[in-house]
């Protein structure tokens, strides 16, 4: 691990932390630090002293992330407890980053507040939801949010949904910064037909996807007009398997750790995946889970890239 050292906060850091027992996947080396900022001050405090160059990854939920074997240099940073309300009001509903996406949703049903259900089929937190523009089932964050919160190094930033320039899958954050909260509008509803709708969305994803194994979600984004996961499949990729990585014969879109895989087995088998449909269709699909960190375990932590590596569910 390297000695470069980080500022002095009020909440927890730890050197040399394992991360993989953070992650969907359940794979990926250690942290140089892992950080946990007491509340926003504390978090503005260590955005401030962090050395300029000093890699930042935010791990969220950590459901679509993949840390590579060798571990991430810089900072790893979970947001905890103080980052995690979540407050319904007359029109909408207002959730710290840390909140999990299923979480919103069902402070939304109880408040009789339509329009938010879809995030009860996203297993992430707010924060990466608003990073990516998460969606499922219709709906995606840039459709229903009204602001976000932002710290950086000069301090707590409210930026209306504009300003972060949605795409699919894809959000603008201004240099080094960190979501702490957002706002969502929503209307009011039905309770009985809110109820009814997040049940339909919880029995879709346990019929279609690999709900309960070691995942990390939808692997590749669908491309225009086409489906990722019809074309894994139409390239022979169902059940495609490296080591003890594979491609779910359930729904091909998603890499599963059947059980000791590594991060270099899946990543690779993603990459296969990837050949072989480019090969079959032409179609070139881009990842949608994100991988970070460094290749080979006990390979120099040196910083590489951009110094925010990772902005994760």
């Amino acid at each position: 691990m390297s000695d470069r050292a980080i500022p002095a906060i009020r909440g927890r850091v730890q050197a040399g932390a394992p991360l993989a027992p953070f992650t969907w996947f359940r794979v990926g080396g250690p942290a140089e630090w892992l950080v946990r900022p007491a509340d926003e001050q504390d978090l503005v405090a260590l955005l401030a002293g962090l050395p300029a160059g000093m890699p930042l990854a935010v791990l969220g939920a950590a459901s679509n992330l993949i840390i590579r074997d060798g571990g991430l240099p810089g900072v790893a940073l979970r947001l905890g407890g103080a980052f995690g309300q979540v407050m319904a009001e007359a029109d909408g509903v207002v959730a710290g980053a840390a909140a999990l996406d299923m979480t919103v949703a069902q402070h939304a049903a109880a408040a009789g507040l339509a329009g938010l259900e879809f995030l009860s089929g996203i297993p992430g937190s707010i924060g990466g939801a608003v990073a990516m523009n998460a969606g499922a089932y219709g709906a995606e964050v840039k459709d229903v949010l009204d602001w976000a919160e932002v710290a950086t190094a000069e301090g707590i930033r409210r930026l209306p949904a504009a300003d972060f320039a949605f795409a699919y899958r894809h959000a603008t954050l201004p240099p080094r910064a960190v979501i702490t909260r957002a706002r969502f509008h929503a209307r009011p509803g039905d309770a009985a037909q809110i109820a009814a709708r997040m049940e339909e969305i919880k029995a879709t994803r346990e019929a279609t996807q690999p709900v309960r194994a070691r995942t990390g979600g939808s692997t590749f984004k669908n491309p225009p007009g086409a489906r990722a996961w019809a074309l894994i499949d139409a390239a022979g990729c169902r059940g495609l398997a490296r080591g003890a990585a594979q491609v779910s014969e359930k729904h091909c879109n998603f890499l599963l750790n059947t059980g000791g895989a590594t991060a270099a087995e899946l990543e690779g088998l993603g990459e296969e995946v990837r050949a072989r449909v480019l090969a079959q269709s032409g179609v070139a699909l881009e990842w949608e889970i994100r991988r970070i960190g460094v290749t080979e375990p006990g390979a120099p932590m040196q910083a590489s890239g951009p110094s925010v590596i990772g902005a994760e569910e």
